[in-house]
């Protein structure tokens, strides 16, 4: 089968769409059906403000294209000015973003933006983090379907900011034959061999079932050697190898030279920034990671007022 791959998460309609979803929601929060009684006591209406957000420590920048999206939902009267632009190294103290309009309105806003731009950074400096380790190794890292629930296209898309690539968005966009699929999909019996259930995704691959396109990629999950053995000829177009040790990856590795070079090979768990460059060196093509996601930390956005 020809080499396939999952789509790249960009910022379309449909990331949009969750973004502002999210917003609505964190308005709710923070507003529920009421005012923001502090700055409404305090500030004038009509009064004008200017504010800078400034990261903290280093990292990457990710989620400035959700900038205007996050304003315009948010109905504030305030225009922006990008002082660095998604995928850029960030220095501590040099400002990425400049705000200036109703002074209430940044107030009001302040921590939604800072939230939602805190998280997506973390996620970009993890996963350079993780970049950086690979060195010059030919893996290719990916993310996971690992992801906070309502943000996973943008969380998604910060990966992609640090140097990460995308696995699949959801169930919807990929074929991933798993263990507990092989045991229910064959019923009472016995379960399912990896083999026969690739041979019937193939069958379902491009199709369409209830006016949904299938998609086309097919990949299966295998947890030994033996399993792999047996579902190579079968011709998925990735196999994700489970928790295999470093040996039994490079025996894969071998064996799929040897049966099928056409097959990509995945390695998934145990993966980490001490084992990455382990699991790289032993010739897989795709490495996939949720710690990208799971495990990322907020990067440390602050918002300084100007004069």
């Amino acid at each position: 089968m020809p080499r396939l791959d999952y789509a790249t998460v960009m910022p379309d309609q449909a990331m949009e769409d969750d973004c502002r979803q999210l917003v609505r929601l964190a308005v709710r929060e923070d507003l529920d059906r009421s005012l923001d009684w502090t700055t409404v006591a305090l500030i004038a209406g009509d009064a004008q403000g200017c504010c800078e957000v400034v990261p903290r420590q280093t990292g990457v920048c990710a989620g400035m294209v959700t900038v205007p999206w996050m304003i315009d939902e948010m109905d504030a009267a305030i225009e922006t000015e990008f002082l660095q632009t998604d995928r850029q190294s960030l220095t501590p103290d040099k400002p990425i973003l400049r705000l200036h309009g109703n002074a209430r309105d940044l107030l009001t806003t302040e921590r939604v933006l800072l939230n939602v731009l805190s998280r997506l950074c973390g996620i970009a400096t993890q996963t350079a983090r993780f970049i950086a380790a690979l060195g010059n190794t030919n893996a290719k890292l990916y993310d996971t379907r690992k992801t906070t629930p309502g943000w996973r296209r943008l969380e998604k898309y910060a990966v992609g900011c640090g140097g990460g690539r995308n696995h699949r968005t959801g169930l919807f966009d990929g074929f991933l034959i798993k263990d507990n699929h092989l045991a229910l999909g064959g019923g009472s019996d016995a379960p399912m061999s990896p083999a026969s259930a690739v041979e019937i995704a193939k069958r379902w691959a491009g199709g369409q079932a209830d006016l949904a396109q299938a998609p086309e990629v097919i990949e299966v999950e295998v947890d030994s050697l033996e399993q792999l053995a047996e579902v190579l000829p079968a011709g998925p177009n990735i196999v994700l190898l489970d928790n295999f040790t470093v040996d039994e990856l490079r025996r894969a590795v071998r064996m799929r030279n040897e049966l099928a070079l056409g097959v990509e090979l995945e390695a998934s768990g145990g993966v980490s920034l001490d084992t990455i460059v382990q699991i790289a060196a032993t010739g897989v093509e795709r490495i996939s990671c949720g710690a990208l996601t799971h495990q990322a930390t907020w990067l440390d956005l602050g918002m300084d007022w100007k004069a």
